[in-house]
């Protein structure tokens, strides 16, 4: 019987021995009180010298691995290993969890560190990325997170010099970090030539960028910035482990066993080497080192800590030992003396002192130790070895008395007897060798009974008998000396055992859990005195268990703070404590040991607070104490929320069956019916499984909630509102202290919390993502601004959230059984409780986490299950109501008293001003004085109390309450059985709403003439229902059975009812009584019809599959249909009532003939034409469409048409209600749908005059009456209805430039690959032959010829030192939109190309670039709040999102200074397509390319993310915030436009509704504007502008533009709207229109660009100018006055830009590109001068050597030369059909080379005139031609290869020369080659995936320009031989191989640079020139 309890005495932990040492570091602080902080296993300490105290801090579960300590020196962070670890922060005075912070790492956390001021925290994860996440600490939340590193990252700091900087280091590399919005970006430590590459240990940071970090080595690497500028050499002489900053400057500890002093500077102050100090030994190892004032900590690899003082540095001082490396596993107690002594794997014996807490002897042995044993006189010790032997000391002097070595497997256990006589010595070879003492150890005896190794012995008190444990779990016993085995039962029975050890056994059946066979109890230790034992397990846990505890499973304490296995446990000898070792932690816990009466006063200590509790769940005996639960309760319990299909599932089940359906959708379907129905009333209250549902509002309104609906009902008036923003079952509901808005919580797989306003029923914030399943508690704070609720996933987790901001403010697993409530404290904020099965639970706030002490109910009670809780009148004071009918006092956590409040349990309780209202099961109301001392008043719920002015009737007396309220003078009661009672406070009682109770309700029918309705359920029960105003319920009777179906008499008198065990009845309709009564069938009656006209046939159906017909005149069968395979559902009649209509489960439709029943078989074509007399098949070709794309999932359950034949209703299990046109013929019809219901709709009827309609929730009970509302009705109020399942087949129009954009794939730079289709080997990879002619390094030969002709004209040769970009050409415009803004009153423009953000001033024409993105820009817009002046938001592409640096981002910048503010790495992969800001300025709203087309609301200047969703399964063109809004916004797109609320962190969407309009079809929507009075415009891609009011298209502006409408602009300081559209130039029409505010007049402009149709891609409209950006990639400004255009911008338009040529003596350089034009581009001036269109693509162009001509070369092959005066063509030929790739004229103008795709170049003499005929090629070019360049004397012509060779030709002969030192001697005209020895080094080491495209040496011929695939231009000197060469490179303003053709200009010398593109037609490029300088 004892084991039934936990022991009621208690372990306080009262000393730690050891600290860790090993695999941590930089884990050792003083505190600001002088205390010293670290810790060791799972327990953090904190220890005062001075007082030699110990705190612990255990909110740990498993070993803590790092440590930070606060800038201010009292917190603490402290971070653990494990699969899902967390941080915590504590203050190391109070040792109490101040934050927790959690759901972010796994594996463990390596590092922590605080930032300057001690707001956040950064960690580092031990997962395979090493996670590197920044805190907000206090609020628990997640700032910013990035993958750190690809190995270990060892050490972290913030700079604390530089804000939002941040070091990390590791293995081989160091990041310097910068923490900018929501992104970490790191760039990785050069080590270049000043130190090698290689792990860095540790850092620090010092002033001006400084970083100081100790490596592997010994040396001290100092960073400047990213770049290492010197090292400090042989600082120590192995790897330095710690660094420590302080006010004097820097400590050091390495390997080497030496604390280093630095000044600020890092000039070296001093060195000590503990190893040679008198404490000292060889291979000590500092791990961590602290350094304040004239005081050093040093903590070290072997588990010490010393203090040193500066000024007796040769004396530190021992504060703490423990043992080393290996496993802790002997420990022995001294019988006599308060000693305990430890062995362990590091050779070593220590004993320590239990009353001094101190190290007093200690021993290196020669093996590794693994048990210990004393003798009874205290006098020999003897040690047990790994290697089988064992040694026996003296414990007075440790000298060795004997050393034996019998075994050679390891020694596991040995005990002395006794009487002190014999050693018993067990070994892992199954053996047990007896030893005599006084012989000085000679062996006596051997047991050998084990099979398996030994593991635990006892010696009985008289010596005579010994048992043992081994490894099989086996128990045996033995005679000594000898060792006989013992086998008889009756004479074992009588030993007593001197000390019991042994985990098997009959007394310690207890501490085996009930149904566990393992073997993870490692050790016990009995207290016969005490009665009490303990146990020490694998999992860290030390458990005191009742001694003895015979029944498995008992109850127990449990104490955490050892991490893994706990190997040995041990009392002292005189049982003050107990001593237990950890084995891998290598830590000694000594536990103060209080027996029960010393406990009541130390009650009063807090109970030290942990994560982990100390009355554990985990008991789990047979003879559990606690009571029977009611059955109520049980019931609830077994209650599963789980649901097959989830709503949420929906969107991805129907797409998953769409792609099955494709084909046979292809007919053009019905549009939805015309009416519309309206919920108008719900007969309903959940009550029999939820507890405290239902209020009163500040004005009187009631509010509860039944199946998906939360119901405000007007008792005064007797009408409903609804709250429908649910779409599943609501399970709980908590009011605002204000009473104005309401919580409610839902079923669901990730579901949601919606708050919502009674008055205007809108929501205002929905929380999910962090419950499962559902939730099933919510309660609001006293203040209204917080909100806890409680899932019901398996750990029912409970979460406090900020609800207004949707934030997750706390979260933690609240209990493995179920928590029915949740409460928080009135006075504190910070504090709740949850109280549920055997549960009560007081939590308090800690950061993201939340700490939970469980209720102690000491002597007075045991742990009940709580089924209501409520605070008192003071923050301590709790009360809870029990499942016993009890109501439980605390204060604090501890229970005060019990009073018995009711008979059974106590459901509810309500806390008034002054006392208590509770309700019970028992149906009592009780009213409470404010201490529970006095009943005042009891109520009891019965028939004759019911008032007059009931709507309804009590079913029962006494109906169990759920719910209780008071307000306005009345108590307001819901029970179980789903009816809400308003009690005055005088007794009558009043009935207000009342519904099915517990049970599915399928059976309804509606009254043939007059508003009412009968339904029957599984609940017993047949009711009537009036459906008039009055809502009532008319009539209740009650039945033997459930019942499924009736149904009404043709003349409204009879009732038929038919029941679940197969009998029906007939009743009268009036009285419900029995009319007659049948019964012939053993299953369900499924449905029971009778015939038309005179009613004179009942048709009965059955679950047997028959259906029989009877005679109701003369009550008897007549016939039986037969033919069904399976049960029936429906059965119709048809008007004569001559035919039977039947539905079947296995979806057949039969037919049969009545009264006999014979089956007929009816063609299906024929079956509309028979008049039915009712329709409620679900079958059949006129209702083929209802059935869900889904319906393999779902059934439509029930249906019915109207009575004119024009609507049919369905409803499904999947809770939808549906309006189709009848006869809905094809596939997946179009509908209104509506959700109200939560699961299963089991019925639908339209009333007799089809006013209404009527429908049934299966589980959810209720019944909902629905107004129907005719088509001219609904213009009053827009219906809430989606359209239908599939998209509409109609196109939604065809635009060849939407159809691009839509398709466009866009790559992403890091994963360039090359451009061109090389192939072979690249050159810095090929193996070089030696020359021949290799030359003396001293030679008399002629001194080499220049590589290169330069053009020193009196210039100094200086190297060019750097490039600035200076200019750039070019706008996106082709797949962009809305990305052209005015700034500064319209001085300046701001637009984006490539990667770069352009400033571009109107009046200079000069520009400045925002540089910081890595990839091309895709959008971008300007915050027009005048509190963010200049500031714009750019997004980029991106590929996955891992938040690493290549992950799609998003920049806020300020457009003048370019300064970042912010930048926000994002979850869309692929990229941002687009970003609007949001009328404050302070959220941000993007658009993701993902599948889903994610978007994303942020909080811009924090960085936070408050919401995500998905979008739209097709393209997303634009979303834009209204702009007065800071929660609306609308998306448009592919056949979409959603109007959006951001509500809280949740981001609810209506799909526009166009079935206003006749003939509306949903078209493909490309821009949007706004107007005042919530009107919104969209212009489509046919050219028409949609009007719409809300959500609903009210019109349409009819071919606003005569093409796709694809920018609009709303101007807010007037409101007008700029329109830009793509169409031809005409008188009337332009491409530009201005339009007033509602858009019914407007004024075009023309854009003069002469082209054929001018496409506008973005509008911006300023002071009386109009700002355009065309697809053309022109930016013009258009007066509003006088239409005059002014073009700003030009560019390029398609295609890559290949050819660029720079003019010989002016400023002036061309470009060809495969848009088919050559630009020629004014540098001075800025501007393009001229442009030629060719007709073709043109792939490269070049000046002739005087200027006077160009030639280009096309894709075609076709090559044209053009005189620069006239631009008339000089002459033109075409000898090759493939591209022309590069094309030179020879220095001295006689010929013209021409290099093509066909590995060939052609030579032409010019000399020879216009005709231009082939002079000769150059034979055996092995691969496509890239780059040509000619020699300064004409006669060499170099040539650059797709294989990567360089191949040189004599001119014009073409015969290729071999000659290397030929090659060597010429001295070349110009350099663009990419191949060659001379620039070897210009080829990375990052170039396996990626090329360098292009080069071009300068004039001056020492300095190299390149570009690559990757988007860089780099500066190299000239020549490079050497591989790997150090460059300068410059911003990667786009990755050329995306944006594939920029152009490079160079002021001092003109660059050529050629890129080349190869790869998709569909990557179409983006074109634009850069100019640097």
């Amino acid at each position: 019987m004892a084991a039934r309890s936990a022991p009621s005495c208690h372990l306080r932990l009262e000393w730690v021995y050891g600290y860790r040492g090993h695999q941590c570091r930089n884990n050792l602080y003083y505190t600001a009180a002088k205390e010293i902080v670290y810790f060791v296993a799972g327990v953090g300490v904190v220890y005062s010298p001075r007082e030699h105290r110990q705190k612990f801090y255990r909110g740990h579960s498993d070993d803590i691995i790092s440590l930070a300590l606060h800038p201010e020196r009292v917190l603490v962070a402290t971070g653990q290993v494990g699969k899902e670890p967390y941080i915590c922060v504590w203050d190391s005075y109070t040792v109490q969890t101040i934050s927790i912070l959690k759901d972010v790492h796994t594996h463990g956390i390596a590092c922590l560190a605080f930032d300057l001021d001690g707001q956040r925290l950064v960690s580092v994860g031990l997962d395979s990325k090493n996670a590197v996440c920044v805190w907000d600490w206090k609020r628990g939340k997640m700032l910013s997170m990035a993958p750190g590193h690809t190995d270990r990252i060892f050490d972290i700091s913030w700079d604390l010099y530089q804000p939002n900087k941040l070091v990390s280091c590791g293995v081989k590399h160091i990041k310097f970090w910068s923490l900018c919005g929501n992104a970490l970006t790191p760039k990785r430590g050069v080590f270049g030539k000043t130190g090698d590459l290689q792990t860095i240990l540790c850092l620090a940071c010092a002033r001006d960028e400084l970083t100081y970090s100790g490596a592997l080595n010994g040396d001290i690497y100092v960073w400047k910035g990213i770049n290492l500028i010197r090292t400090i050499q042989g600082a120590h002489t192995a790897g330095i482990f710690s660094m420590n900053a302080c006010e004097e400057g820097f400590a050091t500890g390495g390997r080497d066993g030496c604390i280093r002093l630095w000044d600020l500077t890092f000039k070296p102050i001093t060195v000590i080497d503990l190893r040679e100090t008198d404490q000292g030994y060889k291979g000590l190892s500092v791990r961590s080192v602290c350094w304040r004032g004239d005081h050093i900590l040093v903590g070290t690899q072997d588990s010490e800590i010393f203090e040193i003082v500066v000024h007796e540095r040769n004396k530190p001082f021992l504060i703490m030992q423990g043992h080393c490396e290996g496993e802790l596993w002997a420990l022995a107690i001294h019988p006599t003396k308060p000693l305990a002594v430890t062995g362990s794997d590091d050779r070593s014996v220590r004993i320590w002192s239990l009353v001094d807490h101190a190290l007093i002897a200690r021993c290196n042995m020669e093996e590794p130790i693994r048990c210990a044993a004393v003798n009874v006189d205290g006098i020999h010790l003897a040690l047990g070895m790994k290697d089988g032997s064992f040694t026996v000391l003296r414990v007075r002097d440790m000298t060795e008395v004997v050393h034996i070595k019998d075994r050679k497997e390891a020694i596991h256990e040995l005990k002395y007897s006794p009487d002190g006589s014999y050693l018993a010595v067990g070994c892992n070879d199954s053996s047990v060798d007896i030893y005599g003492v006084a012989q000085r150890y000679k062996k006596f005896g051997e047991c050998v009974g084990s099979l398996s190794f030994i593991t635990h012995l006892d010696w009985s008190s008289d010596s005579r008998y010994l048992q043992t444990n081994d490894g099989n779990g086996k128990r045996l016993f033995y005679r000594m000396p000898g060792g006989k085995e013992m086998t008889n039962k009756e004479e074992i029975k009588g030993v007593h055992w001197a000390s019991w050890t042994c985990v098997s056994g009959l007394e310690v059946n207890g501490i085996w859990p009930k149904y566990s066979d393992i073997n993870d109890i490692n050790s016990v230790d009995g207290n016969y005195i005490g009665q009490v034992l303990v146990s020490a397990d694998d999992y860290g846990i030390v458990k005191l268990f009742r001694y003895p505890c015979l029944r498995k499973g008992a109850k127990f304490k449990k104490y955490i703070g050892h991490s893994a296995h706990v190997t040995n446990v041990r009392w002292s000898h005189d049982y003050q404590w107990v001593i237990s070792i950890g084995g891998a932690d290598h830590s000694v816990f000594q536990w103060k040991f209080i027996p029960e009466r010393k406990l009541k006063d130390a009650l009063h200590i807090a109970p030290q607070e942990s994560l982990a509790d100390s009355n554990s769940d985990e008991s789990d005996s047979d003879l559990s104490d606690v009571p029977e639960l009611d059955s109520e309760i049980e019931q609830e319990t077994q209650l599963t929320y789980r649901r097959q299909v989830y709503k949420e599932d929906l969107p991805q089940l129907k797409e998953q069956y769409k792609e099955k359906q494709k084909s046979g959708t292809s007919k053009r379907r019905e549009r939805p019916p015309g009416n519309s129905i309206r919920l108008h009333f719900v007969h309903g209250y959940r009550g029999y499984d939820c507890r405290s549902n239902l209020f009163y509002t500040q004005i009187g309104e009631i509010v509860y909630h039944v199946a998906a609906v939360g119901v405000i009902y007007n008792r005064q008036q007797n009408t409903q509102r609804f709250y429908l923003g649910h779409d599943d079952d609501i399970l709980c509901l908590a009011l605002h202290p204000l009473k104005d808005y309401v919580a409610t919580g839902q079923v669901g797989r990730d579901p949601s919390v919606h708050i919502w306003d009674t008055e205007t029923i809108k929501p205002l914030s929905v929380l999910k993502g962090y419950h499962q399943y559902g939730v099933c508690a919510v309660d609001f704070s006293a203040d209204g601004k917080r909100l806890a609720s409680v899932g019901i996933d398996d750990s029912h987790t409970i979460v406090l959230w900020d609800w207004k901001k949707g934030e997750k403010l706390s979260i933690a697993r609240g209990s493995k059984d179920k928590i029915f409530v949740v409460k928080m404290n009135p006075y504190v904020p910070d504090k709740l409780i949850t109280a549920g099965i055997k549960h009560m639970k007081f939590w308090r706030r800690a950061g993201g986490g939340l700490i939970g002490r469980k209720g102690y109910v000491g002597t007075l009670g045991k742990n009940d299950t709580m089924m209501c809780a409520v605070y008192g009148w003071t923050e301590e004071m709790a009360f809870s109501g029990t499942s016993t009918g009890d109501v439980c006092i605390w204060r604090d956590i501890f229970l005060v008293k019990t009073v018995k409040a009711h008979d059974g349990p106590v459901f509810s309780m309500h806390a008034l001003e002054k006392g208590f209202v509770t309700g019970g099961k028992d149906g009592v109301v009780a009213l409470w004085d404010d201490s529970f001392e006095r009943c005042l008043k009891t109520y009891a719920i019965k028939r004759a109390a019911l008032a007059p002015g009931s709507k309804g009737l009590l079913l029962e007396d006494n109906p169990s309450i759920r719910a209780i309220s008071l307000g306005h003078g009345h108590i307001l009661v819901g029970t179980k059985n789903g009816e809400i009672l308003e009690v005055d406070k005088s007794g009558p009682v009043t009935l207000l709403v009342q519904g099915h109770m517990e049970g599915e309700v399928w059976g309804l029918a509606t009254h043939p003439y007059l508003p009412i309705c009968a339904t029957v359920s599984d609940d017993k029960t047949l009711r009537i229902w009036d459906l008039s105003p009055s809502h009532c319920m008319l009539a209740v009777r009650k039945l033997k059975k459930g019942g499924r179906c009736c149904c009404f008499s043709p003349d409204g008198k009879a009732l038929a009812v038919g029941l679940n065990d197969g009998s029906f009845l007939m009743a009268n309709a009036d009285t419900l009584e029995d009319l007659v009564s049948f019964h012939h069938r053993k299953d369900i009656i499924s449905d029971i019809r009778f015939s038309p006209g005179s009613g004179k046939y009942l048709a009965v159906a059955s679950h047997d599959s028959f259906i029989d017909i009877y005679n109701v005149m003369s009550s008897k069968r007549v016939g039986i249909c037969k033919g069904a395979t399976s049960y029936i559902t429906h059965i119709d009649w048809d008007i004569r009532g001559k035919l039977l209509r039947v539905n079947t489960g296995a979806k057949e439709q039969l037919f049969f003939e009545a009264p006999r029943g014979k089956k007929q078989t009816i063609p299906s074509g024929e079956v509309e034409k028979i008049g039915w007399a009712s329709w409620t098949s679900v079958l059949g070709l006129c209702c083929e469409g209802i059935w869900p794309v889904i319906g393999e999932v779902t059934d439509v359950t029930a249906s019915c048409l109207t009575s004119d034949k024009t609507v049919l209703a369905t409803g499904d299990d999947l809770g939808f209600v549906k309006l189709f046109r009848y006869p809905t013929k094809g596939k997946f019809g179009k509908f209104k749908k509506y959700v109200a219901h939560s699961t299963h709709v089991t019925n639908v009827r339209w009333t007799y005059d089809d006013s209404m309609l009527v429908t049934l929730g299966g589980t959810d009970m209720s019944l909902m009456v629905w107004t129907n509302e005719m088509e001219g009705y609904r213009e009053k109020r827009p219906c809430d209805s989606e359209e239908s399942d599939i998209d509409s087949e109609e196109d939604g129009g065809y635009d060849s430039d939407v159809t691009r954009e839509n398709e466009i794939s866009y790559t992403i730079r890091a994963l360039s690959t090359n451009i061109r289709p090389m192939f072979g080997i690249k050159p810095h990879l090929q193996q070089k032959e030696p020359s021949i002619d290799e030359r003396p390094p001293v030679s008399r030969a002629p001194p080499q010829p220049e590589k290169l002709q330069t053009n020193n004209v009196g210039k100094k040769k200086r190297p060019i030192e750097d490039l600035v970009l200076e200019l750039v050409f070019g706008y996106r415009g082709r797949d962009c939109r809305n990305n052209v803004h005015y700034l500064n009153d319209g001085d300046d423009i701001i637009y984006h190309t490539a990667s770069v953000g352009i400033l571009h001033n109107v009046a200079t024409g000069t520009q400045s670039f925002y540089q910081e993105h890595n990839d091309d820009i895709l959008c971008l817009t300007v915050n027009q709040h005048p509190k963010f002046i200049n500031i714009v938001a750019t997004g980029q592409v991106g590929d996955s999102a891992d938040m690493s640096a290549t992950a799609p981002s998003i920049h806020i910048w300020d457009a003048m200074s370019k300064q970042t503010l912010s930048m926000l790495r994002c979850y869309h992969s692929k990229g941002v397509c687009s970003v609007s800001f949001s009328a404050t300025g302070k959220l941000l709203l993007s658009v993701g390319l993902d599948p889903e087309h994610t978007i994303t609301i942020w909080r811009w200047q924090e960085g936070a993310k408050i919401a995500s969703r998905a979008g739209h399964n097709q393209r997303i063109f634009v979303a834009e915030f209204r702009p007065d809004s800071d929660s609306q916004f609308v998306s448009v797109g592919v056949k979409h436009v959603k109007f959006w609320t951001l509500a809280g962190r949740a981001l609810l969407s209506k799909k526009g509704l166009l079935s206003t309009l006749e003939d509306a079809r949903m078209q493909t929507m490309l821009a949007v504007a706004f107007g005042a009075n919530n009107l919104t415009f969209t212009g489509t891609i046919s050219g028409d502008v949609c009007v719409w009011k809300d959500h609903i298209l009210c019109r349409i502006v009819a071919r606003a533009h005569n093409g796709p409408v694809f920018a609009m602009y709303t101007t807010l300081r007037d409101g007008l709207i700029v329109t830009g559209g793509k169409e031809r130039p005409s008188k009337e029409g332009g491409a530009v229109k201005l339009w007033d505010q509602e858009l019914r007049r407007c004024r075009a402009f023309r854009l003069e660009t002469g082209q054929v149709t001018d496409c506008v891609r973005s509008v911006c409209r300023g002071k009386g100018k109009i700002l355009v950006g065309t697809r053309n990639a022109e930016i013009i400004e258009v007066g509003e006055k006088n239409a005059a255009c002014n073009i700003l911008v030009n560019g390029h338009v398609d295609g890559p830009i290949w050819g660029l040529a720079t003019h010989p003596s002016r400023d002036f350089f061309l470009s060809a590109a495969e848009d088919g034009t050559v630009r020629l581009w004014d540098i001075a001036d800025k501007k393009m001068l001229n442009k030629v269109n060719l007709g073709h693509a043109a792939r490269t162009v070049c000046y002739s050597p005087e200027g006077d001509m160009v030639a280009i070369g096309m894709k075609n092959g076709e090559f044209i030369i053009l005189l620069v005066s006239s631009l008339k063509i000089w002459g033109k030929k075409r000898d090759r059909r493939c591209a022309i790739h590069d094309i030179r004229f020879s220095p001295d103008s006689r010929f013209l080379a021409v290099g093509s795709s066909e590995n060939s170049v052609d030579f032409y003499d010019l000399t020879l005139g216009p005709t231009l005929n082939r002079i000769s090629y150059c034979k055996d070019i092995p691969s496509f031609v890239i780059q040509m360049d000619f020699s300064a004397d004409s006669r060499h012509l170099q040539v650059s290869t797709g294989c990567y060779k360089r191949h040189v030709y004599e001119v014009p002969s073409g015969k290729h020369l071999m000659d290397q030192a030929a090659i060597d001697r010429i001295t070349w005209a110009t350099w663009t080659s990419i191949l060659g020895d001379e620039v070897m080094g210009i080829w990375s080491r990052h170039a396996e995936k990626a090329d360098v495209n292009c080069a071009c040496v300068s004039h001056s011929g020492i300095s190299l320009v390149t570009g690559d695939d990757f988007g860089m231009i780099k500066l190299f000197d000239f020549p490079c031989p050497e591989k790997f060469f150090i460059c300068l490179e410059m911003c990667t303003y786009a990755s050329l191989k995306d944006m594939d053709a920029e152009k490079t200009l160079h002021k001092l010398t003109a660059l050529r640079n050629q890129n080349y593109t190869g790869g998709k037609k569909k990557n179409r490029t983006k074109p634009c020139m850069v100019k640097w300088c």
